[in-house]
């Protein structure tokens, strides 16, 4: 009988079974940001435990609230910042060269297929989409994670998802995931990894995939995956590694060089290891046609009640946000600046686009697409995940609506009595310049 990538991983990873269905495995990397890292750390460190197994496999970010908004989240900076030092965990981004971790550690090359990740976050399972095993986890298991470098698993049954056909016209990964979402229900794939295949899958770059998988939670999941492939080599040879971590654990080091082409080979050849057997069972199937898909919308406070963004057409807005782990990419900040260019958002509507990670931000720049947010009249912030969760940077007032390109709709998400729509970042774009939502394909 064959596997799945999420069975080969768990047995590739495992150093102990203490009962039937507890597996501990070993862990590839452990994710830390300031909201839930500093209660971990901080009770390691009133146990006499204030130790790491290995700071080169621990990576930290301040992305949550930065800047501080206050002295709360100032504090919480400072225990995650004071520790890394202690700890000398050397990949420690602070404010200046930080990002949205989720968009961030794949940026800097960090997640490789084969991989196992744990971060005290629900979108870990973004990381998935390189073909990894990747989890939200509790404070308990972040801190054993931390101090031990394993973490104890019940292995997961797999919801294979065929995303058949091609997306057409305005569709995008956004409205793919959200269409896939309205048909599972929120917790349609409770205690399951969602496998993305299928053509419209393997079409997707890896910032599509990122978004597709980033969301996977939002039906319940415990992780979304993507099988490795050429898109996925590709963009880590883009990076710049030179192993590509073909000695599983192993650190990357080292430039390309004129051996890219050899590299690219023996990537491809490796990571094809980590892919699903043709003959693996699947707990759950479901068959959705991209071809039929259209820009998407959430209503309500649930993110499986989605329409069509015709079928909500007019409906007002008070704020326009673009940015967050889902969609903060260089690829949705173009899809969102070619409906701006040349074009104002509407007097009702406060606009606000926070790029990804600085390095985007830099990108966006020299692009010229953060020109066109300024002259469009959007707010251009620094990295953060503050609107997102309604920490800073973009809070709605009571009554207020939001079209955001984030990845939860939840009652209060953004703000106490606000309500979110989820949406693409060019629908986003379309509804800015209009002040209702609006359809992109009215622009393109």
């Amino acid at each position: 009988m064959g596997k799945t990538l999420t069975e080969k991983v768990f047995e590739a990873h495992e150093v102990d079974r203490p009962f039937e269905d507890t597996w501990v495995l070993r862990i590839d990397r452990v994710l830390c940001h300031e909201i839930t890292t500093p209660i971990a750390v901080n009770d390691l460190a009133s146990r006499g435990l204030d130790r790491v197994f290995d700071p080169a496999k621990i990576k930290a970010v301040i992305d949550h609230v930065t800047p501080a908004k206050d002295s709360k989240s100032a504090a919480q900076g400072k225990t995650l910042r004071d520790w890394a030092r202690r700890q000398h965990i050397a990949d420690f981004f602070d404010i200046g060269r930080n990002g949205v971790c989720h968009a961030l550690f794949p940026e800097k090359g960090f997640i490789h297929p084969g991989f196992t990740v744990i971060m005290g976050d629900s979108h870990t399972c973004t990381h998935g989409a390189f073909g990894a095993f990747a989890a939200g986890v509790g404070t308990t298991d972040l801190e054993v994670g931390i101090l031990k470098g394993v973490c104890a698993f019940r292995r997961p049954d797999t919801y294979r998802v065929n995303l058949n056909g091609a997306l057409k016209g305005a569709a995008s990964a956004k409205d793919l995931i959200l269409g896939v979402i309205a048909k599972t229900g929120v917790a349609g794939a409770t205690g399951m990894v969602m496998e993305f295949r299928g053509p419209a899958a393997e079409a997707l770059s890896m910032e599509g995939r990122m978004t597709v998988c980033n969301m996977a939670v939002e039906a319940g999941a415990t992780s979304g995956v993507c099988m490795p492939d050429g898109v996925t080599v590709d963009y880590l040879l883009g990076l710049g590694t030179w192993d590509l971590g073909l000695d599983h654990g192993a650190e990357a080091g080292g430039r390309i060089g004129n051996e890219a082409s050899d590299a690219r080979a023996r990537a491809l050849a490796d990571f094809a290891r980590w892919g699903s057997d043709a003959d693996a069972v699947y707990a759950k199937t479901l068959d959705f046609d991209c071809s039929r898909l259209e820009p998407l919308v959430t209503v309500g406070y649930k993110p499986d009640q989605v329409t069509t963004v015709r079928e909500l057409a007019g409906t007002k807005v008070d704020q326009v946000y673009i940015g967050s782990c889902t969609n903060g990419r260089i690829e949705d900040l173009r899809a969102a600046a070619a409906i701006l260019k040349g074009r104002s958002i509407a007097p009702t509507v406060r606009g606000i686009v926070s790029p990804a990670t600085t390095a985007v931000y830099r990108q966006a720049l020299s692009e010229g697409l953060l020109r066109v947010f300024l002259d469009a009249g959007f707010c251009v912030t620094n990295a953060t995940c503050g609107a997102c969760l309604g920490m800073s940077n973009g809070v709605l007032a009571e009554g207020e609506v939001c079209a955001s390109t984030t990845n939860r709709n939840f009652y209060g998400r953004m703000g106490k009595g606000g309500m979110v729509h989820l949406l693409s970042p060019a629908s986003a774009a379309a509804a800015a310049v209009t002040g209702v939502i609006t359809s992109p394909e009215e622009f393109l």
